[in-house]
């Protein structure tokens, strides 16, 4: 069970003061989230205009080893990026600062030539599932025992249906008996009862500006660090709390 910290996502620029867009402040944020106890990072690299860009990898990753040394760093390869499968791949292929992983949507078309690719220039795998769909095509996949996690991606804002989403992908991993490591998260409405979910569940979760800015009580964050903070401390709370006891 770990807190993955991810700093920015395709979040605009005016969504939050301390969203971070440049290397410099993705630097600085990273480490900072470290330090309140995130066990590792992920991030979207922004180039000079402050766009998504797989081009900006390279910068980005030598940046956050130099301010996280030791820490896992992962990026995003979401279609949306380069908006072109072959501009996508090219980008990754010329990569020379590896990232530890990256995930890779599986409600793309091109989910399944990404994760080749990724696995032959050594790069680990976050396989995003957001639909029982996508976990379907997911376990049909050769490559999906060599994936470094499960990534339990769930985008609906009513909560009992993204419980239902949630455990339906759950459903479908278990009845083809693929056993990965699993990370939940959910999205603005639905962050804090997923993590309340994740460590009910002894998975892993992550919390961040890319999926939402609003600490368990309600208030706006400081920062990405200040949300971690809040999930790690969460999370040690509800592990200390006293199993149940058993009945006869």
């Amino acid at each position: 069970m770990i807190v993955q910290a991810c700093l920015n996502g395709a979040r605009p620029i005016d969504y939050h003061p301390r969203l971070p867009l440049t290397i410099e402040a993705m630097a600085s944020d990273a480490q900072a989230c470290i330090l309140a106890g995130a066990a590792e990072i992920h991030v979207h690299p922004r180039d000079a205009q402050r766009k998504e860009s797989l081009a900006a990898v390279d910068d980005t990753i030598r940046a956050l080893r130099a301010a996280c040394p030791g820490s896992l760093i992962g990026v995003s390869t979401g279609a949306w990026i380069e908006n072109d499968e072959k501009q996508t791949r090219e980008q990754i292929a010329a990569w020379r600062e590896l990232p530890d992983y990256a995930s890779v949507n599986l409600s793309e078309p091109d989910a399944d030539a990404v994760m080749d690719l990724l696995l032959s220039v050594g790069v680990g795998i976050e396989a995003g599932l957001a639909s029982v769909a996508d976990a379907e095509r997911f376990v049909g996949l050769e490559t999906n025992r060599r994936t470094l996690r499960i990534l339990l991606e769930i985008e609906e804002q009513e909560l009992d249906e993204a419980f239902r989403v949630a455990d339906g992908i759950v459903a479908c991993l278990e009845k083809s008996g693929l056993r990965r490591p699993v990370l939940l998260h959910g999205f603005d409405a639905t962050v804090w009862p997923f993590v309340d979910r994740a460590a009910m569940r002894g998975w892993s979760t992550r919390v961040g500006l890319e999926d939402g800015k609003d600490l368990p009580d309600g208030a706006v964050a400081r920062d990405n660090a200040e949300l971690v903070a809040a999930a790690v401390n969460h999370f040690a709370a509800l592990k200390a709390r006293p199993l149940p006891r058993s009945v006869g």
